[in-house]
């Protein structure tokens, strides 16, 4: 690893964490020795091959992980590939609660690095699921059928922001609950506004 390719905002990234320091150093360590550019993105360590990411590493409170944006398009030979949760399309993580994990794996994780390397020098591409095949609640669904100037601006929305809402109402167990998430976001939608916007 050579100072020249260490990335000053992933340094000061690294000496301030508390609880993973010795496990971010262990992977960054790693990583850049596969060849990649260090960036900081998302405010965490993110690597690049030719401007496309392709490994990112991050902390949780219980672990830490090396995250593979396109990891849907690995083979796992190992099967150590995470789905953070069931509506992570793409990425996938490798997951460590100490440093001694990391070393023991080192190979592999190589092994891995460059696989993701291999899947962008392909061109390859995660197939996404259309907003289409996500389920829309009937408590919006009643909402898109009596208002068209709201079913006009859905469907005006990007895909990721149908999904992003389309998920967060589906997420309710509770009808009222649903019913009462719709209301809230209906201004947003009439504003052409994804629900982070």
């Amino acid at each position: 690893m050579t100072t020249s390719s260490l990335n000053p905002q992933v340094d000061a990234f690294v000496s301030k964490s508390k609880k993973w320091k010795n496990e971010y150093e262990r992977l960054r360590a790693i990583v850049l020795d596969c060849g990649l550019i260090e960036e900081f993105k998302w405010m965490h360590p993110c690597y690049t091959y030719q401007d496309k990411n392709v490994v990112l590493i991050h902390g949780f409170k219980e672990y830490v992980a090396l995250l593979f944006h396109k990891g849907a398009l690995l083979k796992d030979a190992h099967g150590i590939l995470v789905q953070q949760t069931e509506n992570v399309q793409s990425a996938r993580q490798i997951r460590f609660t100490d440093v001694q994990e990391i070393v023991d794996m080192e190979a592999t994780l190589r092994a891995y690095i460059y696989e993701a390397i291999d899947v962008e020098k392909a061109g390859l591409e995660v197939v996404m699921k259309t907003s289409a095949e996500y389920a829309v609640p009937d408590e919006f669904r009643t909402k898109l059928d009596e208002l068209p100037a709201l079913k006009a601006a859905f469907e005006a929305l990007t895909p990721g922001r149908q999904r992003a809402y389309l998920l967060h109402f589906s997420e309710a167990k509770q009808s009222k609950t649903r019913a009462a998430r719709v209301e809230k976001w209906l201004p947003h939608i009439l504003d052409g506004k994804g629900i982070n916007d």
